[in-house]
């Protein structure tokens, strides 16, 4: 039965990140399908692209919540019913499960987004010191070269790299390692563009 209780547990994270915010923002304020439209990514990226700044923010910010919340409160949650021999490996099943949910959502036939913002979450709840320290190289990256993908991706490479320099445990720096190579993988569009020289840059403060 304890088991059981934090398999339920993974389940909900799952589906939690699951919830297709993306989609719903488009069918709510313009009443389209987002995955019709831009790169037809349900991410933040791509509805800031086709719907503007303040639903890009919107999505980003829920998308990262979702990815905090089951990381830190339904983990706690379940473990609290259940405690676990390791409690810190299930906050990071649970990461897991929330980020998969988020990158292959099972309320839109697997299609989902890229997994940054919710994964930015998940990192907050986690290790919030290596979550800052990640911003600041995705916000040089980006500043400097004006591509949300390319900052994502050396972020994500970076991450892990702060985990070891702070000497977390190693289901931490196992599962930041995780998010670089998923990170890394649902970008392999992005990391085409850029070496043909076809990435498109975005500007954050731009008029909509």
């Amino acid at each position: 039965m304890p088991n059981l209780i934090l398999f339920l547990g993974l389940v909900a994270a799952y589906l939690i990140g699951s919830i297709p915010t993306g989609y719903i923002f488009g069918r709510a304020l313009k009443g389209v399908d987002i995955r019709e439209f831009g790169s037809g990514n349900l991410g933040a990226t791509n509805v800031f692209r086709v719907m503007g700044r303040l639903p890009g923010i919107l999505v980003l910010a829920i998308d990262a919540l979702k990815g905090f919340v089951c990381a830190t409160y339904i983990a706690s949650f379940f473990l609290y019913i259940s405690p676990a021999a390791r409690p810190e490996l299930y906050r990071v099943l649970a990461g897991l499960a929330v980020i998969a949910g988020h990158n292959w959502t099972v309320f839109l036939k697997f299609r989902g987004g890229k997994g940054v913002a919710t994964s930015a979450g998940v990192v907050i709840g986690l290790i919030p010191k290596v979550f800052w320290l990640g911003f600041l190289v995705w916000t040089i990256v980006f500043s400097v070269t004006g591509y949300i993908s390319l900052a994502s991706i050396i972020a994500s490479i970076a991450v892990p790299l702060f985990a070891l320099v702070f000497s977390e445990p190693t289901e931490i720096v196992i599962f930041m390692s995780i998010l670089c190579l998923v990170i890394a993988y649902k970008h392999r569009s992005n990391i085409k563009r850029l070496q043909d020289g076809e990435e498109k840059r975005i500007s954050l403060f731009k008029r909509r």
